[in-house]
C-alpha cells in the first residue's frame, strides 16, 4: 500500500500500478495472510484511489478502445471463477460454500440441490458455462443468490472485491487474477519443472497483453480448486486429522491424488486453509474447533524430503499471526532434524 502511495504521486498512469496492489491485496485476504476486518478496510482505502483515478480519467474511459483498461468497485459473489466456469462447478469448488453445504456428504449434496431448486434455476443452466447462460438468467443472478443463500446460511456470500474489463469482451475479478497467478506459479505439469519459467508465465498472467497466458492460469486453478476439494472430502471421510494435543494434523501418503500438486507451498497452504475450515464444520468437539493444524506432504519422493505448513485456528476475529515458524525451528532443533527454511513465509517448511 505505501510503494502504490508513493507511485501515484510519482507517476501520471498509475492504472496498471493499481491493479497491481488490487490484485496483491486480494492475494493477501485470498491465503489467509490478514484477516476479513483488515480487508474490508485496505479495500475501502483502494477504492478511494479507483474512484479518484476514475474520476481523473473520465474522458479517457468514455472514449472506449480495444485497448481500454476500466477497473471498478463491486460486491460480487463468493464462488471461486464462476464467470470462467459453470455455476454448479464453482459452488462445488469454493471453499465457502463447499464447508456451508458440507457437500463430503451425501445430505450436503442434497441440501445443495435444494438451494438450486429455491432459487429456481435449471440444473441445465447451472451446469453450462456462465457464458452460455441465458442472460435473462445472469442479469438477476447474484441478487436471486443472496435471496436464497440468507436461507441456507450463507449471510457473506457477497464479498467486496474489484473487477478490471481489458477491452469490450474480457472481464475478470481481482480473485480470478490471484488464483490464475498461483496456479501457473505452482504448476507440476511439466515433467521437469522449471521454476524460473513457472515465475515468468505467473508475472506474464498480470499484464493486460498477455490474456492467453491469463486464461491458461484460469483453467490451471479450476484444475488446482477441484483436486482441493476432493482431497478435502477424502481427509473428512477417512478422518485422516489427528488431534495432537494443541494442535491437529494431516499427514497426506504418497500415492494421495494430487499429491504432487501440494509439493507447492501456496497450494498446501489453500488445501491446509480449506481442510481446516471444513472439519470445522463437521466436527462436533468444540475443543478441536479452536485448534491450529498442522499439514505435511511429500516434496521429493527421491530425496525423502516433506513440506510442512501450519495455520492458525480458523477465526475471523483472530489477528492471523502465525508463530509456526519459530515452532518448526524449534521443533527441528530439538530432534536434530534436517530443515530448509527459505520461502517468505516461515510456517512452511
Amino acid at each position: 500500500m505505501i510503494f502504490f502511495e508513493l507511485a501515484w504521486v510519482l507517476t501520471k498512469d498509475t492504472k496498471d500500478m493499481l491493479w497491481w496492489a488490487i490484485i496483491g491485496l486480494t492475494d493477501q485476504w485470498v491465503h489467509d495472510k490478514i484477516t476479513h476486518m483488515k480487508y474490508v478496510s485496505d479495500i475501502a482505502t483502494m477504492q478511494r484511489h479507483v474512484s479518484r483515478h476514475n474520476h481523473r480519467n473520465e474522458d479517457e474511459e468514455n472514449s472506449l478502445s480495444i485497448d481500454c483498461m476500466r477497473i471498478s468497485f463491486e460486491y460480487d459473489l463468493r464462488l471461486t471463477l464462476y464467470q470462467h466456469w459453470s455455476l454448479y462447478e464453482s459452488i462445488c469448488n469454493s471453499y465457502y460454500t463447499a464447508c456451508c453445504f458440507k457437500l463430503w456428504t451425501l445430505k450436503g449434496q442434497k441440501k445443495l440441490q435444494e438451494f438450486l431448486a429455491d432459487m429456481g434455476l435449471p440444473l441445465k443452466q447451472v451446469k453450462q458455462k456462465f457464458n452460455s447462460m441465458d442472460i435473462t438468467i445472469k442479469e438477476n443472478l447474484r441478487d436471486v443468490i443472496e435471496e436464497s443463500s440468507d436461507k441456507y446460511g450463507m449471510k457473506d456470500i457477497r464479498i467486496q472485491t474489484f473487477g478490471v474489463h481489458f477491452g469490450f469482451k474480457n472481464r475478470f475479478l481481482a480473485n480470478d487474477m490471484v488464483h490464475a497467478a498461483a496456479a501457473l506459479l505452482e504448476s507440476t505439469e511439466k515433467e521437469q519443472n522449471d521454476t524460473t519459467d513457472n515465475f515468468i508465465k505467473a508475472l506474464s498472467s498480470l499484464s493486460r497483453n498477455n490474456l492467453d497466458c491469463l486464461k491458461a492460469g484460469i483453467d490451471l486453478a479450476k484444475k488446482k480448486l477441484m483436486a482441493i476439494q476432493q482431497t478435502v472430502a477424502s481427509c473428512i471421510c477417512t478422518n485422516l486429522i489427528l488431534s495432537q494435543g494443541p494442535f491437529l494434523y494431516c499427514y497426506l501418503m504418497e500415492g494421495t491424488p494430487d499429491v504432487k500438486l501440494f509439493s507447492k507451498p501456496l497450494a498446501l497452504t489453500l488445501l491446509c486453509k480449506y481442510l481446516l475450515k471444513a472439519f470445522v464444520h463437521s466436527t462436533r468437539n468444540k475443543r478441536c474447533k479452536l485448534l491450529p493444524l498442522i499439514m505435511a506432504a511429500p516434496k521429493d519422493v527421491e530425496k525423502g524430503t516433506v513440506i510442512v505448513v501450519g495455520i492458525p485456528p480458523d477465526s475471523e476475529t483472530s489477528d492471523k499471526k502465525n508463530f509456526f515458524g519459530r515452532a518448526f525451528e524449534k521443533a527441528a532443533e530439538s530432534t536434530s532434524s534436517r530443515t530448509l527454511h527459505d520461502h517468505f513465509d516461515t510456517s512452511s517448511k
